[in-house]
């Protein structure tokens, strides 16, 4: 699939459709040096990765000057494809394995996201406090918790309160309950027809 299926399902100008359409180029470049997208994954790259991330938006807008921290960013998601929909909102992309935090900063230099700021760390190690914390699926939801309320303050910078907005999939009841977590729950095939996101989540909360 390529990168119209953004356009499919969400307005952008000319400037963020231009940097959508350079992802699958750049990051085919990179997995070819370093893994960091399942190689099986790279050719539904707009699916699976791009669109998945975008769905944030589809509970949260952001507000400018919002500060966004991805706890666990991997290569870059959610965190780059977030960052070209909000462009005046300040994303910091953790993530503890330095490979792939080279891979979020080349990829921001290369597109020119001067509102991305890759930090090679383990949350914990993090400064300052965030207006949301995003994350896909980098741990269960009571770690997660426990990492991101300390670092989320009290507020709204968006559409919704300041909070925690998760990309997860499958049966979550379990999970929900252990991490006693209060929660809304959107399905993503509300959203999005293609198959991929039949079982797929936001989970968002509030500080």
């Amino acid at each position: 699939m390529q990168p119209e299926i953004i356009a499919k399902y969400f307005s952008l100008d000319s400037e963020q459709q231009s940097k959508m359409d350079a992802l699958g180029e750049l990051y085919a470049e990179w997995n070819a040096k370093i893994n960091v997208v399942s190689r099986k994954d790279i050719d539904e790259l707009y699916v699976r990765h791009v669109l998945h991330s975008l769905s944030i938006a589809k509970v949260c807008q952001f507000e400018a000057g919002a500060k966004v921290c991805d706890i666990g960013c991997g290569g870059g998601f959610p965190t780059i494809p977030l960052a070209i929909m909000f462009p005046e909102v300040e994303f910091t992309a953790v993530d503890s394995i330095g490979k792939k935090i080279k891979v979020v900063s080349e990829v921001a230099t290369a597109l020119g996201l001067r509102n991305v700021t890759p930090v090679n760390a383990r949350i914990e190690a993090v400064k300052g406090e965030f207006d949301y914390v995003v994350s896909r699926a980098v741990t269960d939801l009571k770690t997660l918790k426990g990492w991101a309320l300390p670092k989320l303050r009290v507020g709204q910078k968006g559409s919704r309160p300041n909070g925690m907005l998760v990309l997860k999939g499958g049966e979550l009841a379990e999970e929900i309950a252990d991490a006693r977590l209060r929660c809304d729950i959107y399905r993503i095939s509300d959203w999005f027809e293609e198959e991929f996101f039949l079982t797929k989540q936001v989970i968002y909360t509030k500080r």
